[in-house]
């Protein structure tokens, strides 16, 4: 699904989820409109069976009555089956289309919605989106609620003109009331809310990186700071169940009080004479199905109020600003492979002017490992250089589309996260020909790996690839760059974790198999160095000096002194 960033707002995402799902909530609102409105006729019924047949003695006239009362159940009972079938449906159709469009926001190429804890985003994408659905359920309750207040009003002003205008004058406030008790829920909804995302992005960046916690012995302090955040979430929640139980409570004194009202007034009209006996059976039971419909004013208000808050939060997410451009045009047909660098200035990292040739092998030295993480992002598109321009083919990136740019342009970094599964769905998870991969798990040993796992390339990695040591995710992560053999390649450090005879290896197979297509290693490994065709060193002042890797180390005092330390 194709999502484009922009501004939204809650509003926006709560009418979307409704008009999205109008062939289900329409036939749903008919359905539960149907089963209100004979709710509401049975008490009539029941007073027309004392009037006419009770009072009467007649037999004939109460068995048809009878009879009456059973189609009207069946006919509710009926309506009540498929209006909540089609209610759900559109409930959990509307929850769907949302979690499908944040999932396509997140992962959109152009960013900027990850800025968020993976578990708040988590917690958006499941428990608010779930809430925002669920308002479907609550407009469809709705429409039965006011379909039940009209059937009684109507059903009471032919009975009386008081009963009647009591029902229809005393209404409205009950719902004002709802509204004005909703607000406060809201509130603590969405506080309620943000605190369980935030105590669910803590944990599972505790369970993330528990190995790294425990290899420094910092489980307690990072426990605590669970325990203070688990803390404030779950008062959050006892908060928001609070403020419920308050609304709900209060909204059931005043609905109890209306329906005392309606009933008092009933009997005194009885009692003088001005409605008859079965009216005022249906008027008392009329009063107290009255209970029901209001009760769901109530029910409904309080979910709207809830939605309310979880479509906020799930606008936050959809109207997140872009990373970086979302430039349309494609790269060059066919690629040649030149990048250049032009007055780029981004945080540490500085370039004054640097051209890549198309086919070359080139390696990137900085002092500064910020300024090589920086000058990675920058190639892979996830941020772009607030000055100067950095372009490929002489298109600068920033107009180009940011997903069609990353199948020219593969970027490999040295902390590349692996998928869960197995060795070999994370070796060919990019694509790429069938033909390069036996060559490719050559030159980076890779082969060697899976023989001494229990299922070989089958092996399951586990999460981010943690059954394997940091020498074996690098290897199956460059193994995963070259399988791609995109025009462009960039790798950072991909040998900081393997051992030297490994390194060698690798870096004689890395230029045999890029032979041709541009290549940037950004790295200050000698033995990388040594097989490129050209290195260049950057300083901060964004000068560069360039050459042969042993020439430079000859000639060149601050390049010796960065990769030789």
């Amino acid at each position: 699904m194709t999502v484009t960033a922009g501004p939204a707002t809650g509003r926006a995402v709560l009418r979307r989820a409704v008009t999205g799902q109008t062939r289900y909530v329409v036939p749903a609102g008919l359905l539960a409109t149907g089963h209100q409105a004979g709710e509401a006729l049975v008490p009539v019924l029941i007073g027309v069976v004392v009037d006419e047949a009770v009072a009467t003695g007649s037999g004939g006239a109460l068995f048809g009555w009878l009879g009456v009362l059973g189609a009207v159940f069946l006919g509710l009972s009926t309506s009540y089956r498929f209006a909540a079938r089609a209610g759900e449906r559109a409930a959990e159709q509307a929850a769907h289309e949302i979690r499908r469009e944040l999932t396509g926001r997140i992962l959109a190429p152009y960013g900027g919605a990850e800025t968020q804890l993976p578990g708040a985003l988590v917690s958006v994408a499941t428990s608010d989106a779930g809430r925002v659905g669920a308002v479907n359920m609550a407009v469809t309750a709705g429409i039965a609620a006011l379909a039940a207040l009209v059937t009684t009003i109507v059903a009471l002003l032919s009975m009386s003109v008081p009963l009647g205008l009591l029902i229809l004058l005393g209404a409205p406030p009950v719902l004002v009331a709802a509204h004005l008790l909703g607000r406060p829920l809201q509130k603590r909804g969405a506080v309620e809310q943000e605190n369980a995302a935030l105590a669910s992005g803590v944990a599972a960046d505790l369970v993330a990186g528990l190995r790294v916690l425990k290899g420094i012995g910092a489980e307690p302090a990072a426990l605590a700071r669970y325990r203070v955040i688990n803390r404030r979430s779950l008062a959050a929640t006892l908060r928001a169940a609070n403020a419920q139980g308050w609304h709900d409570g209060a909204l059931l004194a005043i609905t109890g009080v209306f329906i005392a009202a309606v009933a008092l007034v009933g009997a005194r009209l009885a009692a003088q004479g001005a409605i008859s006996i079965g009216d005022l059976v249906a008027a008392v039971g009329l009063a107290l199905f009255l209970f029901n419909p209001l009760s769901v004013v109530a029910w409904v208000n309080g979910q709207l109020a809830l939605a309310r808050a979880s479509a906020a939060r799930v606008a936050a997410v959809l109207s997140a600003p872009p990373a970086v451009p979302t430039g349309d045009a494609d790269p060059a047909a066919p690629v040649r492979g030149e990048l250049r660098f032009t007055g780029v200035a981004h945080g540490p990292l500085r370039i004054g002017d640097l051209r890549v040739a198309p086919g070359e092998l080139l390696g990137l030295v900085t002092a500064d490992p910020a300024a090589a993480g920086t000058l990675v992002r920058c190639l892979a598109r996830e941020s772009d250089p607030p000055q100067g321009t950095i372009a490929l083919d002489g298109v600068p990136l920033t107009a180009l589309d940011p997903d069609r740019f990353r199948a020219t342009v593969v970027t490999a970094a040295h902390d590349a996260v692996l998928f869960d599964g197995s060795v070999r769905d994370n070796v060919t998870a990019v694509g790429g020909p069938a033909g390069p991969v036996d060559a490719v798990l050559a030159a980076t040993l890779l082969d060697e790996v899976a023989r001494g796992l229990p299922s070989g390339l089958d092996t399951a990695v586990g999460e981010r690839g943690r059954s394997l040591s940091g020498g074996q995710r690098q290897r199956v992560a460059l193994a995963r760059a070259l399988v791609a053999d995109p025009p462009v390649l960039v790798v950072h450090d991909p040998t900081t974790a393997v051992d030297a005879a490994t390194e060698s290896h690798v870096a004689a197979h890395l230029r045999r198999l890029r032979t041709g297509r541009t290549t940037l290693v950004v790295t200050t490994s000698p033995t990388l160095l040594a097989v490129t065709d050209r290195v260049v060193l950057l300083d901060a002042e964004g000068g560069t000096v360039s050459g042969r890797h042993g020439d430079l180390v000859a000639a060149d005092k601050r390049y010796a002194a960065t990769v030789l330390a």
